[in-house]
Formats: structure tokens, C-alpha cells, sequence
């Protein structure tokens, strides 16, 4: 466990797949590290029943199984932990305070990866069948629904990706949107009108999501009408937009227009020791390999501002 009094070389916010890369690199690398995670380590990948292109996994491994893997791999070369809740990021001169629910933690550096979520609709159903039918990420989940018909909930970029990734796997794609016409960029939108599998619910939102021990059923209204019905799919992929953990940070950090952290190529943030990694970093493209790549690159460029 991390000790509140003990300055530390780094401490790495979250503990998902960019942390835990993060965490393998400085603590090898014989820095003093510390990770700090509010929930459990290995982030939302743990939510993915199967991750299959990952490198090196032929056979495809489970997302709470790979990143149990990672975590045990940093903690062999020294990597501390601790679950709590970060509240907040002071910089006095070149130390950096951590203020967490737990009590303040001292760093050199700070490694910034806890992560975006996928907005969630909050209606029933949702979330008890996370990783049952209910998915945040089509290139994790979309080949456990060959040929059977599924749901995407959106209809701006993010969505009509998702759309078009699942119509290689599944047998239907019903997109469901608010509004009467898309909000995807216009190549998008064309790749996706001239796609067979793929069909439009307009003006319908999700009302709730229905099953036994797996999801079998959407019921919908349309907003116009007021009418409801239920769609049969096997699957209902989210995908309504990504909201940052960074609310902790404005004011600190530059944020993009979503919220996320504005770093350059080394993931060093305007901050002088402070770097991001992963899905909280802006234009991150949101995989388990990405994060894990951004997080070796703000260990090592971590180690380097303390090596000077």
C-alpha cells in the first residue's frame, strides 16, 4: 500500500491499461511509483468478456484476466498501490501533491491515465447487463454477435463507426438516434446508408433494456408520437459520446472542447512534470494497445524530466 508521508519519483492516477504500462516502466526503471485507482485495477477493459486483438494472445484473453497480468508484472518490479479517490493536483515549485480522499501523496511527476467513460444512458436494464448484451466498444465486442442482430444507440461519429465495424460480424444493425438525421460526418453517413445490414430507428429513444440472464429486447419510443415497441437484438452497443475523468483537473490542465488532456507526443502535458496517457488524452483512438503504448511513452519521458 502507498504511504501518504513518502514522496514518491511518479504517481500514476488509474489504473487501466495505460497506468499499468506506465506502472511497469517506472517501476523497472527503479523510480519510487505509486498507483492510485478508485475502483478496481484494470479499468473498463475488465467490462470486455474477450479481448482478441491484442498482441500475442492468439487465442484472445479476458479483459479482467490481461490486466490482472499487467498489474501482478508492476508489482514484481516494485510498483505500489492504492484504491482511492483523487480529488485534486497542487504544483508548488517541482513538487507535485496528489490529494486524494486517503490523504495528499508527493510526486516528481504525475502520470495522468484514469480514463474517459462512455456516456451511459442511465435507463433500465443498462447496467446490469454490462458485458450481457450490453456493450461500450464494438471493435472489443462486436465478433461475440456474428449473424445475430444488435443495436447501436447514437448517430453522430462514434456510433456509425460502431455501425459499420458490426456489419462484418452481426446479421442486422438498427441504429436507434433521437433526432431525423445523423450527426456523423458526411463519408459516414454514405458508408452507412449504403450498408444492407445497417437500418435507422429516427426520432426513437431507448426506453429500457430486457432480458433473462442475456439481452434479447430494446423497448423504444418514438418521441414524436409517444409510441412504444420492442426490438428482438442480442446486442446493445452505447454510443453517445465519451465524457473524460477530468473534472478534477480544470483549471490545472489544458482540456480540448470535450474535456479531455492536450499533451504533445511525449504525453507531457503544459504542466512541467505531469504527463497524460491513454483514453484521457485528447485524439486518443480509445484501445487497450494505444493506452498501453501512451503509458510506456509518459514513463519513460517521466523518468527522463526527473533524471533531468
Amino acid at each position: 500500500m502507498g504511504s501518504p508521508e513518502k514522496e514518491y519519483d511518479v504517481v500514476i492516477i488509474g489504473g487501466g491499461p495505460a497506468g499499468l504500462s506506465a506502472g511497469i516502466y517506472t517501476a523497472r526503471a527503479r523510480l519510487g511509483s505509486l498507483l492510485i485507482e478508485r475502483g478496481v485495477v484494470g479499468g473498463q477493459i475488465i467490462n470486455t468478456e474477450w479481448v482478441e486483438n491484442y498482441p500475442g494472445f492468439a487465442e484472445g484473453i479476458g479483459g479482467f484476466d490481461l490486466t490482472q497480468a499487467m498489474h501482478q508484472q508492476a508489482v514484481k518490479f516494485g510498483l505500489e498501490t492504492v484504491i482511492t479517490e483523487v480529488t485534486g493536483i497542487e504544483v508548488t515549485g517541482g513538487q507535485k501533491v496528489v490529494r486524494t480522499s486517503q490523504g495528499d501523496f508527493m510526486a516528481k511527476t504525475v502520470i495522468i491515465a484514469n480514463g474517459s467513460e462512455r456516456q451511459k444512458l442511465g435507463v433500465p436494464g443498462e447496467a446490469e447487463f454490462i458485458g450481457k448484451g450490453v456493450s461500450y466498444c464494438a471493435t472489443c465486442d462486436a465478433a461475440f454477435f456474428r449473424e445475430k442482430p444488435v443495436a447501436v444507440v447514437g448517430g453522430g461519429n462514434a456510433a456509425i463507426t460502431e455501425a459499420l465495424h458490426l456489419s462484418k460480424f452481426a446479421s442486422r444493425i438498427t441504429v436507434i438516434h433521437r433526432r431525423n438525421q445523423l450527426r456523423a460526418v458526411s463519408i459516414l453517413q454514405e458508408k452507412a446508408f449504403a450498408e444492407p445490414r445497417v437500418d435507422f430507428l429516427w426520432d426513437t429513444v431507448v426506453e429500457e433494456i430486457v432480458g433473462e440472464t442475456l439481452v434479447n429486447q430494446v423497448r423504444v419510443r418514438n418521441i414524436k408520437t409517444g409510441q412504444e415497441s420492442f426490438l428482438d437484438v442480442s446486442g446493445v452497443f452505447m454510443a453517445i459520446g465519451f465524457k473524460p475523468n477530468t473534472d478534477y483537473l480544470k483549471g490545472i490542465l489544458t482540456l480540448d472542447t470535450t474535456g479531455a488532456i492536450v499533451t504533445n507526443d511525449r504525453m507531457e502535458t503544459g504542466v512541467p512534470g505531469i504527463l497524460a496517457a491513454g483514453d484521457i488524452r485528447s485524439n486518443s483512438i480509445r484501445q487497450v494497445i494505444s493506452a498501453a503504448g501512451d503509458g510506456a511513452t509518459a514513463a519513460v519521458y517521466a523518468e527522463k524530466y526527473i533524471t533531468g
